[in-house]
């Protein structure tokens, strides 16, 4: 896909972190030799901490465009919304898939005492948080719009 407009050396870590999911993308697709694998915790953990990344930048966008683009300000809100609803289908979804019970009992490895908590809930802090900015910027009818496909399986 080629744009039409000169990039140059404009937002090159952007352009790396396309360039990485697009990797990734290739590299996670099945292959006739390997069946393709299903999510785990972690991946979705990775990937949600992007989109929340993502959410945060579209969100700036959205505030600087409006005032002198209205009309594209407001379509950067939406995409900021649906983006939202998207995070939350990831985060959701985080918690329906089984626990690896990858820890050994011998190490002395100790998650929950950790002081930003147990890895586990680093996806729920990152969450929260982003949550409590997207309920600053829109509306509840905005957000309860479902997106497809989308349930909710945790209070958010």
């Amino acid at each position: 896909m080629t744009s039409a407009i000169p990039v140059g050396d404009a937002y090159p870590y952007l352009r790396a972190a396309s360039a990485g999911i697009r990797h990734h993308t290739r590299a996670h697709a099945p292959h006739p030799e390997r069946p393709a694998s299903p999510s785990d915790r972690v991946h979705l953990d990775v990937l949600h901490a992007h989109l929340t990344s993502l959410h945060h930048l579209l969100d700036q966008l959205a505030e600087a465009t409006r005032p002198p683009h209205p009309a594209a300000g407001r379509h950067l809100a939406t995409a900021h919304t649906r983006l939202w609803q998207a995070t939350a289908a990831v985060h959701d979804a985080f918690h329906l898939l089984p626990v690896a019970d990858t820890v050994s009992t011998d190490t002395q490895c100790h998650p929950e005492r950790l002081p930003e908590g147990p890895p586990v809930l680093t996806i729920c802090q990152r969450h929260a948080a982003s949550g409590h900015v997207v309920r600053r910027r829109t509306t509840p009818a905005d957000l309860n719009t479902p997106a497809p496909g989308h349930t909710t399986t945790c209070a958010q």
